[in-house]
């Protein structure tokens, strides 16, 4: 708003005039699967404790670290976890943690441990990913997001040809 004074010295109204602001100039940009910026990170899971790990890779598939960031969209990187088999958990969560599953029948429901869990064929990978499962959303969108996730026990991938870069997922927050 801009005032102007009259020139009338005897007279005592102010004149007011207003600027017009352009509006288009203020329309949020909603991210879509054409404009979205996809990368390929490793993050190294040795020595991180699992649930602030997971967390951070959460975030990262969603792409809630971007300035472009849209809920409803995937717009988040694809994250390769490597080492995830030397993950640590604090206290006694090894032990003491419980996790559930139901088979569908009567009496069906099953208790399992993460210190179980890792005793199993591929159990890294069953551990991380069930943790990261829980902290996204739960629709389509949410599965198409674990779909991005990508969980070695050793320091080996196969997705060399999409040259992934190398993060510090502590720097993160």
């Amino acid at each position: 708003m801009v005032r102007y004074q009259a020139d009338d010295k005897n007279s005592s109204y102010n004149l007011l005039k207003f600027k017009r602001v352009d509006t288009l100039s203020y329309k949020t940009i909603s991210a879509n699967k054409e404009t979205v910026n996809k990368e390929w990170v490793v993050v190294d899971a040795t020595d991180q404790v699992l649930g602030r790990l997971c967390t951070k890779v959460a975030k990262l598939l969603r792409g809630k670290y971007k300035p472009n960031y849209t809920p409803h969209v995937d717009c988040g990187d694809n994250v390769i976890i490597v080492n995830a088999d030397k993950v640590r958990l604090t206290g006694k969560k090894w032990t003491e943690r419980v996790y559930y599953t139901y088979t569908g029948y009567p009496g069906g429901q099953r208790e399992h441990t993460p210190a179980s869990i890792m005793a199993k064929p591929n159990g890294a990978e069953k551990l991380v990913r069930r943790v990261v499962k829980g902290m996204l959303p739960k629709n389509r969108l949410g599965a198409k997001l674990l779909g991005n996730m990508y969980v070695y026990e050793g320091s080996e991938h196969k997705h060399e040809a999409q040259s992934p870069k190398a993060i510090d997922i502590n720097l993160y927050k």
